[in-house]
């Protein structure tokens, strides 16, 4: 079973990491977001579900504004050849959440560690990162070293790279 929104609130306690979120209606998308400017500080992501042919699976989270180049990013993040957007099953059996609700979150539900994580460099230059609590419901505010301490915790190993054009 997936952990809730609220378990990756107690998560985030346990951890003493202080985190604010704001509620709003469901967002699907970088444009339905930005209609929240102004109301809420610092970096917002956009996340990218991805696989390689040899299944293995990467979450790559850039600012809302990164232009990201598909063909190419393999190279970047050492995937086996060319990748494609992984399929909303795999997207909830590894990160327990649904195509637009993706978040870096999610993988506090990997706990395989099968999901390569990849922060682009340029959103991590934000003292404020902004993502989704395991729900497209809500927006979380977490500073951007207590985001790597959160990721450490859950196992993983993020990789900061220029993923961004």
């Amino acid at each position: 079973m997936p952990k809730t929104e609220a378990e990756l609130f107690a998560f985030l306690a346990e951890l003493g990491i202080d985190a604010s979120t704001m509620r709003h209606p469901p967002l699907f998308t970088v444009a339905d977001s930005q209609a929240l400017r102004g109301e809420i500080a610092g970096g917002h992501t956009k996340n990218l579900f991805l696989k390689d042919k040899k299944d293995n699976f990467f979450l790559v989270t850039v600012g809302e504004e990164a232009v990201v180049d598909l063909k190419q990013i393999h190279h970047l993040i050492g995937a086996s050849g060319k990748v494609s957007f992984g399929k909303p099953e795999m997207l909830m059996e590894l990160l327990g959440v649904v195509p637009g609700a993706v978040t870096v979150f999610g993988v506090i539900n990997d706990t395989e560690q099968r999901v390569k994580l990849i922060l682009d460099e340029e959103l991590m230059t934000h003292s404020l990162i902004n993502a989704h609590p395991l729900t497209n419901e809500a927006t979380t505010s977490i500073g951007a070293d207590d985001l790597l301490k959160f990721v450490k915790a859950t196992g993983h190993d993020a990789a900061i790279l220029k993923v961004s054009a």
